[in-house]
């Protein structure tokens, strides 16, 4: 019986292994293929812009290391706006279709797009919009059209700009997990949610004139391309005065209401095609990995466009997450190139670890020793984001760009009441007074917070003397306008935190004019490493090589998973026991 039973074993295992190279061998296949796969652009073509999924900056390129093979990803926004630009000079492509509902992307990534569509229409090519409906912000990108559609049984969602921000206090009464709170900055509204169960004038202040920047812009910009005055479209907003295909049309929102094979009709008149002839789309992505691979930009010269999009964490990072380690090296890379002139850094980060921030703002302070360093802010560059932006030569930022926060928090988890609910108590044995530090079975001590609140400060007064610094500025102007209060791109050009209001191109353009080069073409900045292990993690939702353990003290921490142990064993204790009484940790 135990033969049979290991030979089942054995079997099972060898077609697992089996199934797992398979799959490799199919990675494989596909990757190396698509690197050589032919995009075709018919002669009349248009152009489809319909972004599907979250929109990032970057696309990323990466290094799969498991078959030493090398691809990029072609759908970032560095990508999308150059195969635009591209467009424009591509005489087989006619026109734009935008078709987008939901659009996935932030308010500075829509404005970019928008710009670059405004250059494209500038070619004289067409640029039309289609939608069953338009949230906010596809009425927004699609604004910027010739023509705007809608569907009959469609709806536009135009109505101003809004934020809810939820409080946990009592929340935390009621559970007995309580997030024990220690900053410095009266804006930093980050935490206030856990502080207190309403708005603090402070926070609804900073909020409401942010609200009222960005959609300021969205309606400027929606009066140019549409030709009505801002009065009116706020009009519009407070009545919702738009939100039927027929008001839409009678207040000059949309130019036509149709169904979509009516809509492809007049992208057949459009591209100069007979009624009977097929309209021929070529999808955004697509392009954009053709422009990118039939580039024609020249010169020996180089850019080097370094990409930090994500939370700031302590480590090596990846491509959804800011580590200094990977940030480190993308910036030593350029800086020993010498055919690097000047170095961007395009942020698109709320910010996060306060040392990883530190870190690689250190190593922005060296490489301007060397070269020029220009930031291109996204749709957020804050607290930490600002932070690592602080040093450069140049800042540029969107208009709708959200940045500042220059505060800094901690928040300490505490369940001591949930625990005594539980019937848990915690006791402790120190060597010396402060052996204990912080624990989240005992209330936080006076002699822990005034240690960490003088930790929070020292960390406020240096991001503050950076900025000060790197900005030109006196260390009270910057305390001033810093306490963690956000500011919009177009507030922060008026209160010195910014330079100038315009997206990657202007940056990049202004980098390499202050390199003195003119011929000069951009390599973007990471390289991620990835290999199978990492393509099976995403395939199957979860590691392949972590035990179920290790996965469930991830997901609810240490502490949790030191209670939840605790509970197993003595569950699991039975008879006479030969064992040390209790559990000893030492820390």
């Amino acid at each position: 019986m135990k033969f049979l039973r290991n030979l089942l074993a054995s079997i099972l295992g060898c077609v697992i292994a089996f199934g797992v190279f398979f799959v490799m061998f199919l990675i494989f296949i596909s990757l190396a293929g698509s690197q050589e796969k032919a995009i075709s652009v018919p002669e009349t073509s248009v152009l489809l812009l319909e972004i599907d999924k979250p929109l990032k900056d970057y696309g990323g390129k990466f290094d799969f290391t498991d078959f030493g093979v090398n691809f990029e990803q072609y759908d970032g926004l560095n990508r999308i706006l150059r195969a635009i630009d591209a467009a424009a000079e591509d005489d087989r492509i006619k026109g734009i279709s935008i078709r987008n509902n939901y659009l996935p992307a932030g308010m500075a990534q829509t404005g970019a797009l928008r710009e670059a569509l405004e250059a494209f229409k500038a070619s004289g090519k067409f640029v039309y919009a289609y939608g069953d409906v338009y949230a906010q912000k596809d009425y927004y990108l699609a604004s910027v059209a010739d023509s705007v559609f809608v569907n009959p049984v469609g709806d536009i969602d135009f109505k101003g700009l809004a934020s809810e921000v939820l409080f946990f206090k009592d929340l935390q009464e009621k559970t007995g997990v309580k997030l024990e709170v220690i900053r410095h900055g009266k804006y930093k509204s980050a935490v206030e949610p856990f502080l207190d169960n309403e708005m603090s004038p402070q926070n609804r202040e900073q909020i409401s004139e942010l609200l009222f920047s960005l959609w300021n812009t969205m309606v400027e910009d929606i009066s140019v391309s549409r030709g009505l005055s801002a009065g009116t479209l706020n009009t519009l907003a407070d009545t919702l005065g738009a939100r039927t295909p027929d008001m839409a049309l009678r207040a000059g929102l949309v130019d036509r209401i149709a169904y979509l094979d009516e809509y492809e009709s007049s992208l057949k008149a459009a591209c100069g095609l007979e009624a009977d002839k097929d309209l021929e789309y070529v999808e955004l992505r697509d392009y954009s990995e053709y422009a990118a691979r039939q580039s024609s930009a020249y010169g020996k010269d180089r850019i080097a466009v370094v990409y930090a999009e994500g939370e700031i964490v302590y480590g090596d990072g990846n491509k959804d997450l800011v580590g200094q380690g990977i940030i480190l090296e993308s910036l030593q890379k350029a800086r020993e190139d010498d055919r690097v002139k000047a170095v961007v850094l395009r942020i698109n980060s709320p910010g996060g670890s306060a040392l990883a921030s530190d870190i690689i703002w250190r190593e922005v302070a060296v490489t301007k020793k060397e070269k020029p360093v220009v930031v291109s802010m996204g749709n957020l560059a804050a607290s930490g984001g600002y932070y690592i932006a602080a040093g450069a030569d140049k800042i540029y930022a969107e208009p709708t760009t959200i940045t500042g926060s220059i505060g800094v928090f901690g928040m300490l988890p505490n369940v001591k009441e949930l625990a005594g609910r539980m019937g848990i108590n915690a006791e402790h044995v120190v060597t010396n007074s402060q052996a204990l530090g912080y624990s989240a079975f005992q209330p936080l001590s006076e002699a822990y917070r005034k240690v960490t609140t003088e930790s929070i400060e020292h960390i406020y007064e240096t991001f503050v003397h950076h900025v000060a610094e790197g900005r030109d500025m006196k260390v009270e102007d910057v305390d001033a306008i810093a306490q963690g209060r956000v500011w919009s791109g177009a507030e922060a050009v008026e209160i010195g935190l910014v330079d100038e209001i315009g997206g990657l191109n202007e940056a990049v353009a202004y980098a390499a004019g202050e390199a003195g080069t003119e011929a000069y073409v951009t390599v973007d900045y990471p390289v991620y490493s990835t290999s199978i292990q990492d393509v099976m993690d995403k395939f199957i939702g979860v590691s392949v090589t972590k035990g179920r353990e290790q996965i469930l003290r991830e997901e609810i921490g240490e502490e949790g998973y030191r209670v939840l142990q605790a509970i197993r064993v003595l569950a699991q204790q039975k008879g006479v026991q030969a064992r040390l009484p209790y559990e000893l940790v030492v820390y």
